[in-house]
């Protein structure tokens, strides 16, 4: 069973030389964890709502909470890895995913259930021979829709035939669930294990992620689909993807009154909560509505993202954040009514930030893929390298290796052989493909598994100049997914009626959230397989205690 832990009241917190001196009076007992993710917030966001908000829940939380201003996500801050920082307690080196839309070596291609290997003819000068490596899509397009309508609706469940397959231990071929392709377990798993009720709502079926390897590890997952492949895309607006992350909310509201999220009677889990995906839309639209199909949307046409370098937000961004803030609100107001607040440890962060802030520092040069394939190599290793290049990039499926772009690059190559070809190419020809770093070799090794040996790991991973966005929509001006501060300095608050305002300078990172939060009922991070691997620690300047 899980225990009750007593949080002593911190009554003073400062920061010196990069640690945190505090100092405890009373405690309180803390038999629930709220953990929520606020999608893009940066650490200057949650600074100047609070600042301007004095009466908002953000201000709330923090006038009794401590607050992390370096807080950092991992450097490949696409979402995937960002929630799993926070559910795991580590980082791709242990979970073993690096995006939503990557590669696996050791995977067969969507749909291929006979794990026969696909052949890949449209690619010039790539493999010709059946066999293993594909694309891992863990996005939208795994659902399962309903057509009847004329217009593709999600069912919020996944589909089998559209994930990927592998072989199991026995030989056999098996579909690959999201929860299949973590290699830790999760926060939830933990707690469950120990007799707590888990909850936990999302963007995507696919982030039936957070179950984790055992693919129990959620009692209450709700995900209903914020983008369906043929059908609505709630994330052409600020306004329509409010009112999905409030079908989310209004799940939780019910967890906290002893329901499940559709309204059955249960339990309050013991560690639940959802991510937000208003304020990540606000900071990348480039005009509200742009692409059509949210028809109410009362802020069509308007700009979305920040007015400065500052962080000032645009109607539209401030919408998001307004929504937010209302929405953690009536979370408060719930734990309140149920007289659950004092006992509940309120964790608001973000799996990732977004950059640029600064509009001014926007360079939306097309794909990274296409930049190479323009070069005009110079010698044999660079021919080589773009020859390599354009193969992974021309591959649709198969074992033809991958190229995916947002505010970063990520590459996997059918021939390993021509690492060092291509990482010439690129670093000669750095300046045109806007690019601030090329990681290769041991430059990939000391951040992560080795490729030769890890069937996940990228062979080169192409960090660009500040504000570069690989592609060429008009639609947005921002992205996540890289390495830069924009990306990765996410806000972070950690708060409870028996803590004293405090703010920690000292740089953490979003890994340390269940450490946290386990602590907090009891029970031992250890038992944590990534927290075990990459010695997560607990974040500073909470003296948890039994």
């Amino acid at each position: 069973m899980i225990k009750t832990f007593r949080l002593p009241r911190v009554a003073a917190c400062v920061a010196v030389a990069a640690s945190a001196l505090c100092t405890q009076a009373r405690a309180e007992e803390i038999r629930h964890v709220l953990m929520v993710s606020v999608d893009g917030l940066h650490a200057l966001d949650v600074a100047n709502y609070v600042k301007s908000h004095p009466h908002s829940a953000m201000a709330e939380l923090a006038s009794h909470g401590v607050t992390y201003t370096v807080a950092r996500t991992p450097e490949n801050s696409d979402s995937f890895p960002g929630l799993l920082a926070m559910v795991t307690g580590g980082t791709s080196i242990s979970h073993g995913l690096f995006y939503d839309v990557s590669y696996d070596r050791s995977y067969f291609v969507n749909g291929d259930s006979t794990c026969s290997g696909a052949v890949n003819d449209a690619v010039p000068g790539a493999m010709q021979s059946a066999g293993p490596g594909s694309t891992i899509a863990f996005d939208e397009s795994i659902d399962l829709y309903d057509t009847s309508s004329g217009t593709a609706v999600s069912k919020n469940v996944i589909d089998p035939k559209a994930l990927p397959y592998r072989l199991d231990m026995h030989g056999k071929c098996v579909a690959v669930y999201p929860h299949d392709a973590i290699r830790a377990n999760t926060i939830f798993e933990v707690v469950k294990a120990h007799g707590g009720r888990t909850a936990w709502a999302d963007k995507h079926p696919a982030y039936d992620l957070v179950n984790g390897p055992s693919g129990k590890g959620v009692d209450d997952l709700y995900t209903p689909e914020i983008t369906n492949v043929g059908g609505l895309d709630n994330t052409v607006s600020v306004y329509c993807t409010v009112q999905n992350d409030y079908l989310k909310v209004n799940g939780v509201l019910n967890q906290i009154h002893g329901r499940t999220h559709d309204g059955k009677p249960a339990r309050v889990p013991a560690v639940f909560g959802m991510n937000f995906q208003a304020v990540s839309v606000g900071q990348k639209l480039d005009h509200d509505n742009k692409a059509g199909g949210c028809e109410s949307s009362p802020l069509a046409g308007k700009p979305g993202g920040y007015l400065d370098g500052a962080g000032t937000p645009t109607t539209v961004l401030q919408y998001g954040l307004d929504a937010t803030d209302a929405a953690l609100q009536s979370m408060i107001d719930a734990l309140k009514s149920e007289r659950l607040y004092d006992s509940t440890l309120f964790i608001v962060t973000a799996k990732h930030g977004q950059s640029p802030i600064n509009p001014a520092k926007v360079n939306k040069p097309g794909h990274f893929a296409d930049l190479v394939a323009g070069l005009t190599p110079s010698g044999q290793a660079e021919i080589d390298g773009q020859a390599a290049m354009n193969v992974a990039a021309g591959c649709g499926n198969g074992p033809c290796g991958f190229v995916q772009d947002d505010d970063i690059a990520l590459i996997w190559l059918q021939d390993q052989g021509q690492t060092g070809n291509v990482t010439t190419l690129l670093n000669n020809h750095a300046k045109e493909l806007f690019i601030d770093e090329v990681m290769s070799g041991h430059e990939i090794t000391l951040k992560f598994d080795n490729p030769l040996h890890d069937s996940r790991t990228p062979d080169l991973l192409v960090q660009p100049q500040y504000g570069t966005v690989y592609t060429t929509s008009n639609k947005k001006n921002a992205e996540h997914g890289g390495f830069s501060f924009g990306d990765t300095n996410v806000g972070m608050i950690v708060s409870n009626p028996a803590i004293e305002a405090a703010v920690v300078k000292t740089p953490v990172t979003t890994a340390q959230v269940p450490v946290t939060a386990l602590k907090a009922l009891g029970l031992d991070p250890q038992e944590l397989d990534s927290v075990r691997k990459e010695h997560t620690q607990a974040l500073p300047g909470l003296e948890l205690s039994h």
